[in-house]
């Protein structure tokens, strides 16, 4: 997708973050982030953007009692800046913290679909199978998990855990590339 076309649907993904955030320091740094990446967009690439993904169905335009109109994520356009986000964990350049990021679930076979669906994109993502719905990572993305178990609304079947000590910890290192 056009780097442009993923900035908007990103830039709308924050907005919705910025309503899920309950502490100041989450939302002044939503903010923070937003109006620098806000600001490096060209205006006329940013109306061309979001006329093409009105067309693909990503965003939809609100007209209030101003006639000021207002773009908002559909659902599928909610999943399409989520993959972006979700695809970005595994490239993420920063140094290793010596910090496991865990994410375990507990989902009823009611919603088998949607259980596996989160574990294979998690793992698609770059996560490892500690256990069968325990998998872990090194590199930071609680808010990428969070807004997916939103999602496909499943919070509260999944824990998100920061571990210090796996006992098992070289053989992640290896498979993560960390030694």
């Amino acid at each position: 997708m056009n780097n442009v076309k993923e900035k908007i649907l990103l830039l709308l993904l924050a907005g919705i973050a910025l309503g899920c955030s309950y502490t100041p320091g989450k939302q002044w740094f939503v903010l923070k982030t937003f109006s620098r990446e806000w600001n490096k967009i060209n205006k006329k690439e940013l109306r061309k953007g979001i006329s093409y993904l009105y067309r693909l169905g990503y965003v939809d335009k609100e007209k209030n009692d101003n006639n000021i109109f207002k773009v908002l994520l559909t659902k599928k356009g909610k999943l399409v800046a989520l993959n972006s986000r979700l695809n970005n964990i595994k490239n993420k350049k920063e140094k290793w913290d010596g910090k496991w990021r865990m994410v375990a679930f507990d989902i009823p076979n009611k919603f088998k679909i949607d259980r596996d669906a989160l574990r294979n994109k998690l793992k698609k993502v770059g996560f490892c199978k500690l256990q069968e719905s325990i998998l872990i990572i090194p590199y930071d993305c609680l808010n990428e998990i969070s807004d997916l178990a939103d999602y496909f609304e499943l919070q509260k079947y999944v824990r998100f855990g920061l571990l210090e000590f796996i006992d098992n910890g070289e053989h992640f290192k290896k498979i993560f590339r960390l030694v």
